[in-house]
């Protein structure tokens, strides 16, 4: 076999988990796939040679390009209207066994990848290739220009953003579906009292409508303003929420005309909704993705 066709045979193995690696770097199915294009471009015009390593080769190529793109986009993000979401990975109801989706859930659960995205270009890049993909910190300073002290330390700070503002989702999926069930029949039914018991006290809820729009607006927190907001603007809706499976938990699609237009995702932790992540920006509706057995 030539070593063009070795490389391009080899780089089709590795697309999963690089496509894995650029979602939970960018957030955006779209993006991660321009990403892993681009990988394959660099790997085509540059050969690193060798037969072994090729998959730590690729990550920190991906993670360049990747790093590239989050500078180049942060800065549009400062005017963007509402609170920008990530591109939701839906699949059905009945997805895959609830072990994936649980690691599914762990490594890009939407509250994850939101808290994700506050978080500095070099320190999203340091924490995803370490505690998700293990990749040694003397490879990621090579990716973000830093000594591997100091990329440890963009890492530690992530972290501990992380754990202070990620809510962690229960890890029981029928527990999740149980919570996210019994907020849509309250939604549907009108009831108030319902919908305040299954919300977390300090529940959030996050709009993106692609930064134009009604859902251009600030985030509503605490159990009650999130419950009258439910009723008033989404009343009309909740007969319509259809259960899948969003970025890996329990959550809805709404449709109109037949088509996705509005996805729901939700996090449950200790048996009540923390988080409700509503998308409208048509560019991330319409079309929907799955990434599975890409951790490394």
């Amino acid at each position: 076999m030539q070593r063009r066709e070795w490389l391009a045979q080899e780089f089709e193995h590795e697309r999963r988990y690089l496509r894995g690696v650029a979602y939970r770097l960018l957030g955006s199915v779209s993006q991660a796939d321009d990403a892993v294009q681009e990988a394959w471009i660099r790997l085509d015009r540059h050969d690193p040679g060798g037969s072994d390593g090729l998959r730590g080769w690729l990550t920190v190529v991906v993670g360049r390009i990747c790093l590239d793109m989050l500078r180049s986009r942060r800065s549009r993000r400062e005017e963007y209207a509402g609170t920008w979401l990530p591109e939701p990975i839906v699949s059905e109801a009945r997805g895959d066994s609830p072990e994936n989706e649980v690691v599914l859930a762990d490594s890009i659960g939407l509250a994850l990848l939101v808290v994700l995205e506050a978080l500095t270009p070099a320190e999203r890049i340091a924490f995803v290739l370490h505690d998700v993909f293990g990749v040694p910190f003397d490879e990621i300073a090579e990716i973000v220009g830093r000594t591997p002290a100091t990329t440890r330390q963009l890492a530690s700070r992530a972290r501990r953003r992380v754990r202070a503002e990620a809510p962690s989702p229960d890890a029981d999926l029928a527990v999740q579906g149980r919570a996210v069930d019994a907020f849509l029949a309250a939604a549907r039914s009108g009831d108030f009292e319902a919908l305040v018991r299954v919300l977390d006290p300090d529940v959030v809820f996050r709009f993106d409508g692609g930064g134009t729009g009604p859902l251009a607006r600030p985030p509503i927190t605490g159990a009650e303003p999130v419950a009258r907001e439910i009723l008033s603007g989404g009343a009309r809706f909740a007969p319509l929420a259809e259960r899948v499976i969003v970025n890996g938990a329990p959550g809805a699609i709404l449709r109109a005309g037949g088509r996705p237009r509005y996805v729901v995702g939700f996090t449950v932790a200790n048996g009540h909704i923390a988080a409700i992540d509503l998308i409208g920006d048509p560019a991330k509706v319409g079309r929907f993705d799955a990434l599975d057995g890409d951790r490394r």
